[in-house]
């Protein structure tokens, strides 16, 4: 993309969203598109932010971790700060979704075990009606 605004319509082409998504996040000033009037002007500025907030909830991070990882590009231009604070935050969030696989896996196991169970259940009890 070129260094031109965005309309709404065009921001959600673009990313995939809703206009309503756009809407929140900048209720949640997490975006600041320009205003003129009733209309939404985006910048390059607003679709990297936009990036960096889809990419953070496709990972699970919160509203607040986005926040503060847009906040620190805010302070440290060098982006080392925020690098570090991403990488801190993304290895906690892996290990979270690694345990949440860990006892999906096992609730999965466990299902599975009673489905045969059943199905035994079953096939003894039409067994003893035939």
């Amino acid at each position: 993309m070129t260094n031109e605004t965005l309309t709404i319509s065009q921001m959600c082409d673009a990313f995939g969203v809703t206009a309503r998504t756009l809407r929140f996040y900048e209720a949640k000033e997490l975006l600041s598109p320009i205003r003129i009037g009733s209309r939404r002007l985006f910048t390059r500025r607003d679709r990297a932010r936009l990036k960096i907030i889809l990419r953070g909830k496709r990972f699970g991070f919160s509203l607040e971790d986005i926040r503060q990882v847009l906040d620190l590009y805010e302070r440290d231009s060098t982006n080392e700060v925020q690098v570090r604070h991403t990488y801190d935050l993304a290895k906690a969030r892996l290990a979270q979704m690694e345990a949440q696989r860990a006892e999906l896996d096992e609730a999965i196991k466990e299902l599975k075990a009673e489905l045969a169970e059943g199905e035994k259940t079953i096939a003894s009890l039409r067994q003893a009606a035939e």
